[in-house]
């Protein structure tokens, strides 16, 4: 049973990042920010949030920086939205998984194209 609360948790954790990050945070230096995922310990202490951002690398750290020091206010919105006991810690990481799909769907342009040309 915990692990479906888990998940639920975690899910619900990760539409209220995103809508906080979209509406509350006027932070010039953060740039386009999707929430892929969150990942919630057993004991709901921290939250892994997974972030994909588009740009530069040098715009991805700017943002992860803008980020990291408005964590405080993620946390403490999050903790006024989220009827919990504690508030989990939030961790955000880089997910590299749509970059990465992305260039994997480049590559598999570029191979179809070069077949249809070879014929």
């Amino acid at each position: 049973m915990a692990k479906f609360r888990v998940g639920r948790v975690g899910e619900q954790i990760k539409k209220e990042i995103s809508s906080i990050i979209q509406t509350e945070l006027k932070d010039p230096r953060i740039g386009f920010i999707t929430v892929t995922g969150v990942d919630v310990t057993n004991d709901l202490s921290l939250a892994r949030v997974y972030i994909s951002i588009l740009g530069s690398e040098e715009q991805k750290e700017e943002t992860l920086k803008a980020i990291g020091r408005a964590n405080g206010f993620l946390r403490s919105e999050l903790g006024r939205r989220v009827k919990l006991r504690h508030t989990p810690v939030m961790e955000f990481r880089f997910d590299s998984s749509i970059a990465y799909g992305s260039h994997i769907e480049s590559l598999l342009a570029k191979i179809n194209k070069d077949s249809l040309e070879s014929k």
